[in-house]
């Protein structure tokens, strides 16, 4: 490699535009990407979904469970400050849940109610039409994912979704990560962050970190599968997904039976 190429390859990289990059007989230096190989465990699925039993997340505790059982995986930083804030899933009240469903008859024990909320892996996802470097993707089986090192800080993704699923690193998060996780990558100051759908344990044969925590509040699987769990109770149960009239497709269902909830 001449001096040229290897200037364009490092101009590509720092913009994180290029793809990987093998650089050699430069004093002997050689480098190039790991090769990850897919475990014979790994799940997959036509259109991954979620569908969250709302009436079983009954106590404070419930949602703390399956918030730092996320976080802890995927060495989200606790900062302290709500300004700065990282945060991949999280409780949100009725309102800001589902603005839209909103009437002057609801009961107060819906308006009480608290729901977990997440990237919603949309059909239609806006967040991958503005992103100019393609750090945020749309993969085959319908989860939005991101290649952090191609995040150049933007935030057009943080404006493009509505859902306020994504949180940007305005400083290095990793002295707030209390024990990192080797399995899954920090990230870096002036990055972009949000929910994966845990593609990292779907590789290994293993549900969302979430869904593991959640004690059947929260189900995972194929939508495209009539016979998944997803299916079977999205066929027996009325559910709602967030903001449809957007045309994003949210993958995301959120299962509302009417019982003592939300607490």
């Amino acid at each position: 490699m001449n001096r040229r190429d290897f200037l364009k390859a490092g101009a590509l990289a720092a913009a994180g535009i290029g793809g990987a990059i093998v650089i050699e007989g430069l004093d002997g230096f050689n480098v190039q990407a790991a090769e990850t190989k897919e475990s014979s465990k790994a799940l997959h699925a036509k259109h991954w979904g979620m569908v969250i039993d709302v009436d079983k997340f009954k106590t404070p505790e419930d949602f703390q469970r399956v918030m730092e059982a996320c976080h802890r995986y995927h060495n989200v930083p606790d900062i302290g400050n709500p300004d700065d804030e990282i945060k991949w899933i999280w409780p949100e009240d009725f309102e800001h849940t589902f603005a839209e469903l909103k009437n002057p008859y609801l009961s107060d024990k819906i308006k009480e109610m608290n729901f977990p909320v997440l990237c919603n892996h949309c059909e239609e996802p806006a967040c991958v039409r503005v992103c100019p470097t393609q750090a945020t993707f749309k993969r085959p089986d319908g989860i939005v994912a991101m290649d952090f090192h191609r995040c150049v800080g933007c935030r057009f993704c943080m404006a493009a979704c509505p859902f306020g699923a994504r949180s940007f690193n305005f400083g290095d998060p990793r002295p707030y990560i209390k024990e990192i996780n080797p399995e899954v990558p920090t990230r870096t100051k002036g990055v972009v962050e949000k929910c994966t759908f845990c593609v990292e344990r779907l590789e290994k044969g293993l549900p969302p970190a979430c869904v593991e925590a959640s004690n059947g509040a929260i189900l995972f699987g194929d939508l495209n599968d009539p016979d998944s769990d997803v299916r079977k109770i999205l066929t027996g149960n009325f559910a709602v997904r967030r903001k449809v009239e957007l045309g994003t497709g949210p993958s995301v269902y959120y299962v509302i039976r009417g019982g003592e909830a939300g607490a």
